[in-house]
């Protein structure tokens, strides 16, 4: 019963003088005991990755001489240190790398997305040199392009001189293709598969070839793959450490700038140059991350067309 001259409540509409419980509005808020679950996954980025990478920004600004920016000032202009160089050799293997793994990677997975007898064995073999490692991988270089591997014996009984294929740039860029074509490729292939065929199927019956349906329908919608793609390949060869030495030549021509931070760490203990080493790193990373995403948003405007 109510009084007269008040006007009943709604359904859905509060009470006058009522107020839900805290718990209550909380999940309204989508904040609620489920939140819990995100716990382990924070704890590890925070223990894993903010405190190493907050240490160790703080740790580049410590330098024993030269001031506050006095590993960063050594690191770009001490001749024995060779920063720049080290920076552009890094990126001479890295760029070429990874746009080469993204190219290849587009036909071959463009083709692969169809059905046809024996494609689970050849996606095999395409996946396989994931499971080598990098030490495996330098090994099979090594042997087979190294001066007493196959290739140049081979080279000998035609009588030709020897190549030099390991133990400099073209050895660390090899092993980059290698070690970064199967990530490449599975990315692409997911991108892939997530674009509606019936687009294509509705260009053909419109009378579009092949080329102007990949060139106006599957390229711009590839377009985001290609870019998070080649950003995750890139991000892969630019930290190279292990082909630099093993199939490289770290002291001279491979001499890119996770040695330079490994050498000031380990054999010269300046802790602050290697930890400034790391952080422009990650500075020309995310360069180029950037210009990449850029290039992407001008490609393409609009929902991912892939799953990836």
């Amino acid at each position: 019963m109510t009084l007269t001259g008040q006007r009943p409540a709604r359904v859905g509409q509060e009470e006058p003088g009522t107020r839900p419980a805290l718990s209550h509005r909380l999940a309204e808020r989508g904040i609620d005991k489920l939140l819990l679950l995100l716990l382990p996954a924070l704890v590890f980025a925070l223990v894993l990755f903010v405190y190493p990478f907050v240490y160790g920004l703080g740790l580049s600004f410590q330098p024993k001489t030269g001031g506050l920016f006095g590993a960063y000032v050594k690191f770009f202009t001490d001749p024995s240190v060779r920063g720049l160089d080290s920076i552009w050799v890094t990126l001479q293997l890295a760029l070429p790398a990874a746009l080469l793994n993204v190219l290849v990677s587009v036909p071959i997975a463009y083709k692969m997305r169809g059905k046809f007898r024996g494609k689970r064995a050849l996606t095999t073999v395409l996946v396989i040199p994931i499971t080598l490692g990098t030490v495996l991988t330098a090994e099979g270089l090594l042997n087979f392009f190294g001066q007493r591997g196959w290739l140049n014996r081979f080279l000998g009984l035609l009588g030709f001189e020897p190549l030099q294929l390991v133990q400099n740039y073209w050895g660390v860029l090899w092993s980059l293709i290698i070690s970064g074509f199967p990530f490449a490729f599975l990315l692409i292939l997911s991108y892939l598969s997530g674009i509606d065929p019936s687009l294509e199927a509705a260009a053909r019956t419109l009378g579009a070839d092949w080329k102007q349906r990949f060139r106006r329908i599957t390229l711009p919608l590839l377009a985001p793959g290609l870019a998070i793609t080649f950003c995750l390949t890139f991000v892969l060869a630019f930290s190279v450490f292990p082909s630099a030495i093993l199939v490289g030549d770290p002291s001279g021509s491979t001499r890119v700038i996770a040695y330079v931070a490994y050498n000031a760490w380990g054999q010269q203990f300046d802790y602050p140059l290697a930890s400034a080493a790391a952080i422009v790193m990650g500075a020309v990373e995310l360069v180029v991350i950037v210009l990449v995403l850029i290039w992407r948003s001008r490609m393409y405007k609009g929902s991912t067309g892939g799953k990836g």
